[in-house]
């Protein structure tokens, strides 16, 4: 067994719509079949007996599939949430697709690196480790734990997806960003962006933060910042015993000692603050800690927080009280499991002494032994929720606390006897107000139950009806999908947008080029919905790009499809028929919003069997109004673009609004024919998003297929009389769709310049000029840049092929360079001839075609 490849599928994919990862898998024929591998699965299952079924019989299951098993039981079993896998034999026998879904990336690829080792060992081979399946995975879930969203950003994202708001990690940490572009919100835990600099400061400060809250009528402690252990006891004698000490801008309960009584306790409290931070000393509140969350302008949930403590049973000592408390799945090192072990440290063991004991004492039985003064949970302390109990006058003074600062999410600390009165009736106080709340405790309380804390928070951040999406249409095809993006996206702009925008020839914001070269892939998408200035998305979606990652978002609102053809890089990563490229391609079909629309060629078999698989609507466009599917469409009452009387109609029901072809320069008054279809693709794309029609209209009537707004697609230029005619087109239908462009302008002889891609099968680089040969006078061909893989002078043998018995072609010229191919063809054209460049460095080359074009014509 070989893995020749690995890699992680991060948005919906050609599997499926969970992030997944996969692997290209070689099994030699003994290894197609487990009934060739006798007391194989036996050993296997000894090794690893939570594996579960193969769901094949052995006689149909390879090594390719126990892999695809075994990598979705460990993750299974280390703890993470998933469930989707399958292993596809390409048209290489013995060859498979191996796809399971993941959780979390580095865990998805180390167990699938586990799953390779399990098999080998299975195997048996000499130079094979031994598989220990407990200690992988204590390494997956241990691996699983330090990566994965803590437990408060963990419920803020959850009720994110509740309501349908995508969300992306920003970081490996807990930056997260809701929403996209325009619409995006970000967090860092608990806290958001609205919070200030200053506030999270001011929050910072105790000592600032205290004199504040003063002032806003909430009561806190006396106290005030000290320089020194002996400062420290005059500020002591000051506020009088006890005390507390603590930093001034501190966190988590560090460094914070309460009920301070004597000289040598606050010695050694200065000291743990002093690490810390600035020690600051205060009077001592009795009774109860608790933490108050406010989100907003609105009280949400409250805690009771205790110490670490254990309950002496008579017959162990403190600290194998300890190690039994500790050894409770619930508490773990660290902030991603609901409770935290407690601390046994020199903390622990001067409270211990406080209270006259070792650790190696042993508690009489039902003695309650504190480790700890604080009730942090990050050090150990449990929380009980008084959510429902809480006085309305203490739920007001949190409040104001939170507003005074100036935090939009407020942890509030309280010391008190209880919150069901107000603080001022007891002596009670806020002491300590947080920035950045841990929500563990009102998520998962010691006792009681937990709160929707995640739930308010977004609530806070997104309006109701509001899910944090702007308008994303995503553009697939093999032809016109770069036209039909800039058009979608030029209307976009007609309607006072600002357009996010990704193809081939780069990304575009609010008109800008921020990136160049082929962007029609994920990573650029994502990096689209990531820039504020964006309130609306094109994205071109390119075959590579779902193959290499999936797509660059989770759903969009409208998917348009212009066709599917044969000359799409068949033969690539084992997509060898156009069934299969429809199938790939629909994907954007497949992840349209339940609101949204398929923008469908009804003229395109592939094209129309997609529509079973799309969620939303469908919009059918098809220049003939009387092609079957598209008025099948129409006789439903159902959306449809078409030509009528020279105009672009969009029709639903009995409802109709029109466009004249005139008005659209894009076709030439309709002279153009795949440039109609460009036209009526974007066209249904801004009515299946919303635009108005005014809008709508202006953008058709503004849209020039020239070199800065089309680069590429069929730009027409004037050189002393004779019309150019600039494409990118790089493919059989590409190719048809051009001559019967070209064949609708006037010419008297007619050229053409092209090369061809070396990354196309040897039959679609030769039905090119096939195609170009019953059409043009004269071919120049000329040697692309780069060959793509090809050996030298390949690619031109190849087109010459295609050219052999053309009817039509008289003169064929092979140059070596793709420049000196556009000069020698521009010095033989005279006023009324005709010269089609297939170009092949797009902007290079459309620099030097308008370069060459604007001297000829000064010089004329």
């Amino acid at each position: 067994m070989d893995i020749s490849r690995i890699r992680a599928l991060r948005g919906p994919n050609l599997w499926s719509r969970h992030t997944s990862v996969e692997a290209i898998v070689a099994c030699t024929e003994q290894e197609r079949s487990l009934t060739h591998l006798p007391e194989f699965e036996n050993r296997l299952r000894a090794l690893f007996p939570g594996m579960g079924p193969l769901r094949r019989q052995p006689d149909q299951a390879s090594l390719a599939h126990v892999l695809e098993t075994a990598t979705l039981a460990l993750q299974a079993q280390a703890g993470c949430p998933v469930s989707f896998s399958r292993s596809t034999e390409t048209v290489d026998r013995g060859t498979f697709q191996v796809v399971v879904e993941y959780s979390e990336e580095d865990v998805g690829r180390k167990a699938l690196l586990a799953a390779e080792a399990l098999i080998r060992a299975a195997l048996g081979e000499p130079d094979a480790p031994a598989f220990d399946a407990d200690a992988v995975l204590a390494e997956l879930r241990e691996l699983d734990e330090d990566i994965r969203l803590g437990p408060s950003t963990g419920s803020i994202v959850n009720a994110g997806l509740a309501r349908g708001i995508p969300y992306r990690r920003l970081t490996s940490g807990s930056l997260v960003q809701f929403g996209w572009g325009s619409k995006q919100r970000r967090i860092w835990a608990a806290e958001v962006d609205s919070t200030s600099a200053v506030s999270e400061s001011i929050a910072q400060d105790k000592d600032l933060c205290k004199n504040l809250l003063r002032a806003a009528g909430v009561p806190v402690p006396l106290g005030r910042p000290v320089e020194s252990p002996d400062d420290a006891w005059e500020a002591a004698q000051e506020i009088g015993l006890p005390v507390v000490c603590k930093p001034q801008d501190g966190n988590q309960g560090k460094g914070v000692t309460v009920n301070i009584t004597t000289r040598e306790q606050l010695d050694l409290a200065y000291k743990a603050a002093e690490v810390i931070g600035q020690p600051m000393v205060e009077k001592f509140l009795p009774g109860s800690d608790y933490r108050l969350l406010v989100v907003g302008d609105k009280l949400i949930a409250a805690a009771r927080r205790d110490p670490p403590h254990v309950i002496g049973d008579g017959s162990h000592t403190v600290k194998q009280l300890v190690d039994q408390v500790n050894a409770d799945p619930r508490r773990g090192d660290g902030h991603a499991t609901s409770l935290t072990k407690i601390r046994f440290d020199d903390i622990a063991v001067e409270r211990l002494s406080q209270q006259g004991l070792t650790p190696q004492s042993v508690p009489e039985k039902g003695q309650r032994v504190v480790l700890r003064n604080n009730a942090n949970l990050s050090t150990g302390g449990t929380a009980t929720d008084v959510t429902d109990d809480v006085h309305p006058d203490v739920a007001a003074r949190a409040v104001a606390a939170a507003r005074m600062i100036g935090l939009d999410i407020c942890g509030v600390d309280v010391v008190c006897e209880n919150v069901i009165r107000p603080m001022e009736e007891q002596s009670g106080g806020v002491v300590e107000v947080n920035a950045a709340p841990g929500l563990r405790m009102h998520l998962s309380p010691s006792f009681g139950k937990g709160r929707a804390v995640g739930e308010a928070i977004i609530n806070h951040l997104y309006a109701p009806g509001d899910d944090g999406r702007i308008p994303v249409v995503a553009v697939t095809g093999t032809n016109g999908k770069t036209t039909t993006a800039r058009l979608m996206g030029h209307l976009f702009a007609a309607s006072g947008l600002r357009v996010g925008m990704t193809n081939t020839d780069g990304v575009h914001v609010n008109g800008r080029q921020i990136d160049s070269g082929d962007c029609s892939g994920p990573k650029s998408a994502r990096n689209v919905l990531m820039n504020p200035e964006v309130d609306a998305a094109v994205f071109e979606t390119a075959r590579g790009g779902i193959l290499r990652e999936g797509l660059g978002f989770d759903r969009c609102q409208v998917a348009v499809v212009t066709n599917i053809g044969a000359g799409d890089h068949l033969g690539l990563n084992y997509i060898t028929t156009v069934e299969d490229l429809a199938v790939l391609k629909r994907v954007i079909v497949m992840n349209v919003a339940k609101t949204g629309y398929a923008v469908l060629n009804a003229t395109d078999p592939h094209c129309v069997a997609m529509a079973a698989k799309c969620l939303g609507g469908v919009i059918y466009f098809a220049q003939d109004k009387h092609h079957p599917v598209l008025a099948t469409h129409r006789a439903q009452g159902l959306r449809c673009v078409f030509v009528d009387d020279g105009q672009l109609v969009a029709s639903e029901g009995t409802w109709r609004e029109c466009v004249p072809l005139r008005d659209v320069p894009l076709t030439r008054n309709g002279a153009i024919g795949f440039q109609v279809e460009n036209a009526m693709a974007a066209m249904a794309a801004a009515w299946g998003v919303g635009l108005s029609w005014d809008a709508i209209r202006s953008g058709l009537a503004s849209f020039q297929a020239d070199t800065s707004n089309a680069p590429g697609r069929f730009n027409l230029m004037d050189y002393k009389g004779a019309t150019v005619i600039a494409d990118y087109g790089h493919n059989p239908d590409a190719m048809r769709a051009l001559v019967s462009a070209v064949q609708a302008l006037p010419g008297n002889t007619r050229s053409v310049v092209i090369s061809g891609a070396g990354d196309r099968r040897d039959e679609d680089i030769r039905e090119q000029t096939q195609i170009l040969g019953q059409a043009f006078d004269e071919v120049i061909l000329y040697q692309d840049a780069c060959q793509r893989g090809r050996e030298d002078g390949e690619v031109i043998g190849l087109l010459r092929q295609g050219l052999e018995g053309a009817a039509r072609t008289r003169h064929v010229q092979e140059i070596n360079g793709e420049f000196i191919a556009i000069d020698t063809a521009l010095s033989r054209l005279k006023a009324g001839d005709l010269c089609l460049v297939l170009v092949d460095q797009v902007e290079e080359a459309l620099a030097h075609l308008s370069k060459r074009v604007a001297e000829g014509n000064a010089g004329a």
